[in-house]
């Protein structure tokens, strides 16, 4: 009877487990893994070899790649709008109001 019984537990944590998965709850893919050599297992690097656990983290930061830069032609975009717009008068004359 005692196996009937782990074995419903292991079910309902499968059926529990899927259920998780498919609302966003828990991410199970692979998709979340470090690149670069060496196989090491992220959770465990960083509790026992910190330092190779933050230079992974740098080099997956620095091999992000930035947005593009601007070019010319492609117009002012968002400083043309807003605050920035209008035109701007100088008052240069020498009286004091």
């Amino acid at each position: 009877m005692t196996g009937w019984i782990v074995l419903a537990l292991i079910v309902v944590a499968v059926v529990l487990g899927i259920i998780a998965q498919k609302r966003g709850w828990v991410d199970f893919s692979d998709q979340h893994k470090t690149s670069g050599g060496g196989g090491g297992l992220g959770g465990v690097d960083e509790v026992f070899n910190p330092t190779r656990h933050e230079a992974q983290i740098e080099l997956d930061r620095q091999t992000i790649l930035p947005a593009p830069a601007p070019l010319a032609g492609d117009g002012a975009g968002d400083i043309n709008r807003g605050m920035f717009s209008g035109k701007v008068r100088i008052d240069l004359s020498d009286e004091k109001r």
